[in-house]
This record gives C-alpha cells, structure tokens and sequence, in this order.
C-alpha cells in the first residue's frame, strides 16, 4: 500500500484539483489557447549543458495559437567524435554557422540575453551546433521523441517542474532528443484543439527534415566554391530555410539506411530557364511517441493518423509509442473503475469532471472515440498499430482499460506488453512528489529498455 504521507499528499491534491476543475467551468473560449496555468511552477528553459548534461530551449511554431515545444538535448551525441569536432558554446555575437550547406544569420540578436539576467546586455551564452556538427561523419545522430504531459487536458505543462525533469531523465537514458509538446488546454479550447496540435507537430517536424535536405541540396559546398552557395541562397532561403531549427538539424536522426529519391520540381523564377528537375536523398526520422496520462490519448490519436498517413507523413516515420497510464474511460465500467473509483491523486468523479471540460457539450460521451480506444469502428484496424508499450499503476481507477487496450492489439499479432507496477499510483513516475522514488526511476529505465529495441542503431537489443 502506498506509504500514509502519500495517502495526506492525495487527499489534499484531489481538494485543490476539483476545486481548480469547478473554477474553469465558466471559462471563455479562445481559439489561440493557453499551454499552462499560473499557478503551476514551471522549469525556465537552460540551452546549456553545464546543469545535467541536457540543454533545453523553447520554440513556438505557430502564430495562430499558443502551441509550444521544449526542446531537450543530450550532450551523449559529444561522445563519439574528436575533440576538435566538438561543439562549442557561442561565445561570440558574430559567430557565423555554416558548413556542408547550412547557413545561419551572421550576428546573434543582441537581446537574446535571458539567460544571463536582464539588463545584461551579454551575447547569447546557449549551445549553438559548431560547424563540424553539421557534416554527417562528424556527429552521432539521435532519434526524437515526442512527448505529451499529463494533467486532464485542464491542467499541466511541457515547461512545468515536474515534466522538465521527466524529460531529461527519459533524454539522458536513451539518447535521445525529446520534443515536449505544449499542447493548448481545456477548456479555454476544447476538443480536437490538444489532438490537432500533436499532429500538427508532427507535421512540423517532417517538414523540418525536408527543409535540412533541401538546404543540402541547393547549399552543398563539396566540390564546390562559396560563391557558387551565396548564389543559390535565395533559393535555400524560398524553402524557408531560415525556419530550420539548428538543434534537429545538427543532431536529429536523419536514418541513411532508410532513404530514397525524391523528384522535386523547382521552378527558378529568376534563371533564364523554366526550371530544373532536382533529385536529392530524403532522410527519414525515426519517431517514437510517448504519452502520460491524458497525453497518452493525444499520442494514440497522432500514431492512428500516423498510420493511415503512411508514406504521405513521409519523412517521419514513427516506430513505436508508449502509454504511460492512459486516461481512458467507457460508459460500461471495468472492474478496477468500480473497485478503485476513489482512488490516489485522480478518482473517477473528477476525471469525469475533466471530460466535461474537455469534450464540446454536444459531444461529451465517456465513448467518445478520444476517451474509449476500443470502441468498434475506429480507424485504422487494430491490426495496423504501431507497437505499443503500456505502462499501468496497480491502484489506478483506469488501469483495467489500459490493459484491455493492449491485449486487443497482442490478438493481431501486435507488440504490446504491459508493464505494471505494485503499490504504485497515478503517474507515479511524473508527479511531482514521486519523481525521485525508486519506482519512478525504475519505470523509466523499463521503458528505455522497450523502446531500444526500434529506436537502436545497433539492432536489437534485450528487450520485453
């Protein structure tokens, strides 16, 4: 049984959460969103990786909404490769970033001083890729992760303290570039608005790698002059080139074992010819998705349409997903939604609650295609699933569920083990008060041992 200072700990955190949940019913819609709450604490973003060898920062890649991604990098991808090939810290506003096509702006804005204190007037002082990351025998590529927080759909964060520290342990522990997505919450913008922002992410990150293969092809120095590559900049920079985010660009997996040709038409308006016919390798990435909680509903729903995407989500390809205590619910209850209603941290009635919150009025039913995986009808078939690992608490109210979902796609022959922990509660391994447990550490070390298995450039390791 989970230890009495739990116990306190629950039964204050269900107090303020539906406290927290009934404050919101009479919130105002707003198509732009929110992705945190005021009243949780959050981690600042740090792009060095002098705290615990992970450097984080935080983009926005949408105008029209709040949608919000933390980035987070291992310094792992330092290890493999010479020193003088190592990256260093931008010390110098004039640092100029460019080698085997990549080009970046010549002066670092002299007010990205954030990190240094206000007023400072310091250069920017985070990790910038050195020009030897750029050439591929010159860095070790990592695969990305795109992760989903917990909270309800109501509440929670990707910049929050206790997600800030899941991610780097999850980074650190597989090697891997973990994109944490600030998805907008309920109710301010309801249902599909968190599910269109995963895939709307995922989209973002194809079209990252397409924009890297394109500024090689146009900008590729070898063989080569310089002015030949500041002659065809403007022709990097129509595709948007100045959008690439230099992070994924230098380090993220682009698998060469996986590629093929691409015929692309280019129309070059300012040759004296039509156009021209380009033909260029297109990488692929290898994904994984990872959600917690109610995030694992969003990263569900984005590898469904992953799937039925096919090769059209080309270059993404995702590999695998991991649900970590999934925020089901169905109209007809399991055993454990009778026997645990009342249960650790989230009991069934504010759930409930949650999904008042988050579905449109019209549309709340617990059988609600984004709240009951096994619903018949959904698309595509179960038998075209990703492999999924499921992660479950013994005293969850939801567990039963989770653990009927993976069972249904181990009858199509589809990999899915469940791993359930003892005495354990819900998100035992991201809460805040529980992030630094045993059990905590070890379910995170589980998951790393799964997950090798589709993500490891080695081939396949021990694995469940």
């Amino acid at each position: 049984m989970p230890s009495v200072a739990i116990k306190l700990y629950s039964a204050f955190f269900k107090l303020f959460l539906k406290h927290r949940l009934q404050s919101r019913v009479d919130a105002i819609a707003d198509e732009f969103g929110v992705t945190s709450r005021p009243e949780e604490s959050t981690a600042p973003a740090n792009p060095s990786f002098a705290a615990d060898g992970v450097a984080t920062k935080d983009i926005h890649i949408d105008p029209l909404t709040a949608l919000s991604l933390r980035i987070f990098l291992p310094d792992s991808f330092r290890d493999a490769r010479p020193a003088a090939l190592k990256p260093s810290f931008a010390s110098d506003p004039d640092l100029s970033v460019r080698a085997n096509g990549f080009s970046y702006p010549a002066v670092i804005e002299a007010d990205r001083r954030s990190y240094d204190g206000p007023g400072t007037g310091a250069a920017y002082q985070g990790y910038l890729p050195s020009p030897g990351v750029f050439h591929r025998a010159a860095s070790r590529r990592l695969p990305v992760i795109l992760q989903f927080h917990g909270g309800g759909f109501v509440s929670g964060s990707n910049t929050s303290t206790a997600n800030d520290f899941f991610c780097r342990r999850i980074a650190k522990l597989l090697d891997v570039i973990i994109i944490a997505v600030g998805y907008r919450l309920a109710p301010e913008s309801r249902y599909p608005a968190a599910f269109d922002d995963g895939l709307k992410v995922m989209y973002w990150l194809a079209k990252q790698a397409n924009l890297v293969e394109c500024n090689r092809s146009f900008g590729n120095g070898r063989g080569g002059d310089a002015r030949r590559m500041d002659s065809q900049r403007h022709i990097v920079d129509a595709f948007g080139a100045a959008t690439m985010e230099p992070w994924l660009a230098a380090h993220a997996d682009f698998s060469s074992n996986q590629s093929y040709k691409l015929l692309v038409l280019v129309l070059l308006a300012i040759m004296p010819v039509f156009g021209c016919i380009l033909c260029y390798e297109l990488q692929i990435i290898l994904c994984v998705l990872l959600g917690v909680s109610c995030g694992a509903n969003i990263a569900d729903f984005v590898a469904r349409k992953a799937v039925e995407a096919g090769k059209l989500l080309d270059p993404i390809k995702v590999v695998a997903q991991v649900l970590m205590y999934p925020f089901f619910i169905g109209t007809v209850p399991t055993h454990s939604e009778i026997k645990l209603a009342n249960s650790y941290f989230y009991d069934k009635a504010t759930c409930i609650l949650a999904w008042k919150l988050f579905l449109p009025e019209a549309e709340f039913n617990l059988d609600h295609p984004a709240a009951n995986p096994l619903m018949p009808g959904r698309a595509p078939p179960l038998k075209c699933m990703l492999p999924t690992l499921v992660v479950v608490a013994e005293h969850d109210w939801m567990r039963d569920r989770a653990i009927a979902y993976s069972e249904e796609l181990r009858k199509v022959n589809v990999d899915s083990p469940v791993l359930e922990y003892k005495d354990a509660v819900h998100e035992f391994a991201t809460l805040n008060m529980l992030l630094k447990t045993p059990q905590a550490q070890a379910c995170c070390e589980d998951i790393a041992i799964w997950v090798k298995k589709y993500i490891s450039t080695r081939g396949h390791e021990f694995s469940y």
